[in-house]
């Protein structure tokens, strides 16, 4: 293996649904706006085809190419209504404008509880941000904004029905 594996490939597996973006695509570079130094502004995503049963979703961004032993968690936000099928721009960032109520965003690796962009070591290389559509089995987590992301990334893989991912890219040359 000459990369770190995609976070949810120990993971118990799930089912696939689709996750989509009006700022991000399969494989494509992260636009200004999704990184550190552009804004930190949450891109749009919109999901379908998750399972009837599905009682909430949480949404996660991960680099698993970080050079820290650990990767890095960009975005932890959990406990969105199992109605919510859609979060525009910027919705896990500043004011967030779209977000629902009772959703909660815990601690990324940056210590701040939103969307954190892209902000890999200048010539690192190329890093994946893997952005993860839960659909869950459970209304609530029972976990609280203090949850460490490593905690509730477990918790989300036992109560997981179905995964969707987009995976976008970043280099800082």
């Amino acid at each position: 293996m000459d990369r770190p594996p995609l976070p949810h490939q120990f993971l118990r597996p799930v089912p696939p649904f689709t996750v989509t973006s009006d700022e991000v695509t399969e494989g494509g570079t992260l636009a200004a706006a999704q990184t550190y130094e552009g804004g930190n502004i949450s891109p749009q995503l919109r999901w379908s085809g998750f399972p009837a049963d599905t009682r909430s979703f949480a949404v996660t961004c991960f680099d698993p190419d970080a050079p820290t032993g650990s990767g890095w968690w960009h975005w932890v936000l959990f406990d969105l209504p199992a109605s919510v099928t859609e979060l525009p721009a910027g919705a896990g960032s500043g004011a967030f404008p779209g977000l629902p109520a009772g959703a909660i965003h815990a601690r990324n690796d940056y210590g701040t509880r939103d969307f954190g962009g892209a902000a890999p070591p200048k010539g690192h290389g190329p890093h994946r941000y893997v952005f993860t559509v839960h659909a869950l089995g459970v209304e609530r987590l029972g976990l609280d904004a203090d949850t460490s992301a490593a905690a509730i990334g477990g918790t989300l893989g036992f109560h997981a029905l179905a995964r969707a991912t987009l995976c976008g890219v970043y280099e800082n040359h």
